[in-house]
């Protein structure tokens, strides 16, 4: 175990990077990277969490069915998967920071089009453009922490803006409702492109995170070589696997609850951001939580089981239609057991795979958008109710299976 602390950068070899030095000389910068990383992981759950509770005026607005409008969710995920796949080995040839401005310029430019639209087919597709813009900011959040950290010191700077990061899902259903209802859907996508300007302006202070010396030297196509590597890594994978199925349970939810909460239990836009809110903060206690385990796989474990006796719950609640307090209980705890998952399951596969880091955090946050792609049209299916009940238990099985998988395979991170 490396004695490495926060403010005591270990290098990954081959150099300091300008972050590196920046890290040792000033003492403030830490607190300045803290920050920003949150503004950059937020612009990837802000594209999605902000205008959901919106969706249900967005499809009358554009008279579609529901599961066409949830398709915007989809798109979105789609491209924070497909931009994170093409642009972590690019940041790994050409550097961070070039990766990460561009990206925020294209989010904006899609934010402010998406405005323009005539139809939910043409919104959908702005939908995909902005979804790759953000996934600059996203991956390259677990990125540079790998690029400067690893060991227990990476875990506590991914679990503290891990945790901070929490009021963003907490923040954007609340800031979107208040929006949606006082400006309409349109609203939301204004303070979009606006948040994202302040981490554009912000850019030119942050420092280049890998050196040089460490940057992939090969062609464009076999700087894609690094994947091949990292799906044979069976630890890594296993690791990739639990935090991707985790995240589409919670993008599962994110999907189904505006039209459960506002057409079955009776909600406002405002009062369902406020409920949304207030459940996201669970997510980032448990994030911190994770880091009172000795083990972090323990602290996988514990998590899986939280998540799976709590499903084991809210399924028959949404079955049977039961009060939006039980529904509520039961959902805090499947909450916090998923901020376990993300911690340990996030810094365990960032470690295995800190020597390619940005290929290694694309695959990390490409899987969890996946198999969110997929499941955010599955809760729409039918009655919702009864679909989301669905989907939620086979997600809560498999996540409760790969963290066994977990516990058997790879070295763990001890304090």
């Amino acid at each position: 175990m490396s004695n490495t602390t926060p403010s005591q950068p270990a290098a990954a070899g081959g150099g300091d990077s300008p972050m590196q030095t920046a890290l040792t000389q000033h003492k403030g910068y830490y607190a300045f990277l803290v920050l920003f990383l949150v503004l950059m992981s937020a612009l990837g759950s802000f594209v999605n969490d902000m205008y959901t509770p919106a969706l249900p005026a967005m499809c009358r607005f554009f008279g579609c069915s529901v599961p066409l409008g949830q398709m915007g969710l989809t798109m979105g995920m789609a491209g924070l998967a497909i931009g994170q796949i093409v642009l972590g080995p690019v940041s790994d040839r050409y550097g961070r920071r070039p990766v990460l401005i561009g990206s925020v310029i294209l989010f904006i430019v899609a934010a402010v089009c998406s405005l323009f639209s005539h139809t939910i087919h043409e919104f959908n597709l702005w939908r995909l453009f902005q979804g790759i813009g953000a996934s600059g900011g996203y991956f390259l959040a677990r990125t540079i922490p790998a690029d400067v950290y690893s060991g227990r010191p990476l875990a506590k700077l991914m679990a503290l803006t891990g945790a901070i990061n929490g009021v963003a899902p907490a923040s954007a259903p609340v800031i979107g409702g208040v929006t949606a209802h006082a400006f309409g859907w349109k609203g939301v996508f204004v303070v979009l492109a606006l948040f994202a300007l302040v981490i554009l302006v912000c850019s030119p202070w942050v420092k280049e995170s890998l050196a040089r010396s460490r940057r992939v030297t090969v062609g464009p196509l076999r700087a894609f070589a690094g994947y091949k590597v990292l799906l044979a890594d069976r630890a890594f994978m296993t690791h990739v696997c639990l935090k991707g199925v985790a995240l589409g349970l919670l993008f599962a939810y994110i999907s189904a609850t505006p039209f459960i909460m506002q057409n079955h239990y009776g909600l406002s836009e405002t009062a369902y951001g406020l409920v949304i809110g207030f459940n996201a903060l669970f997510v980032a206690a448990g994030s911190m939580a994770a880091l009172k385990f000795k083990l972090l796989k323990r602290a996988a474990t514990v998590g899986a089981v939280v998540v799976a006796v709590a499903v084991a719950g809210v399924a028959p609640a949404l079955w049977f239609v039961y009060s939006l307090v039980l529904f509520e209980v039961l959902i805090v705890v499947v909450m916090f057991g998923l901020g376990l998952i993300f911690t340990s399951a996030n810094t365990l596969a960032m470690n295995e795979g800190r020597f390619k880091a940005g290929e290694a955090s694309s695959v990390l946050g490409v899987a969890g958008y996946v198999v969110g792609a997929v499941v955010s049209p599955l809760v729409g299916v039918g009655n919702i109710l009864h679909s989301t009940a669905i989907v939620f238990v086979v997600l809560a099985v498999t996540v409760l299976w790969l963290s066994r998988r977990s516990k058997a395979l790879a070295p763990d991170l001890q304090k």
